[in-house]
């Protein structure tokens, strides 16, 4: 993702704007789209700043923690759960993860699940 422009240049921007420049004249100026100078101006007017905000980050993941206790509990009943497991386990009562939220979700809890090793049954038959 690219970097944000700087604060002085939307200020620049925002500054020519309020002196009779339309938004598209003052991009152009300026040598920045007219989707950003339209966004500034409308954020300065509901915010009262211009100020980038912050980016990247794993946003999405943080739906999923209003149904922490719902999944920490399905763990604790099944502790050899898969990701999959529990993706289907939401998808039925209606919520939408994908395996990497949930993933994710585990992770920030420092929560390892491990499966059990599966042997192959023994075979009594003698040699």
């Amino acid at each position: 993702m690219a970097k944000a422009l700087s604060v002085d240049l939307r200020r620049r921007v925002i500054a020519a704007i309020d002196g009779g420049l339309s938004c598209r004249q003052a991009a152009e100026h300026f040598g920045v789209s007219a989707a950003s100078a339209i966004r500034w101006r409308g954020r300065l007017k509901e915010a009262g700043d211009i100020v980038p905000k912050r980016q990247g980050g794993d946003r999405r993941s943080q739906r999923i923690e209003t149904y922490s206790q719902l999944i920490l509990d399905a763990v604790a009943v099944k502790p050899d759960i898969t990701l999959a497991g529990l993706r289907d386990l939401l998808k039925r009562r209606g919520i939408s993860a994908s395996i990497a939220s949930l993933w994710r979700f585990f992770q920030r809890r420092k929560i390892t699940l491990k499966k059990r090793q599966r042997t192959l049954p023994s075979n009594g038959a003698a040699i």
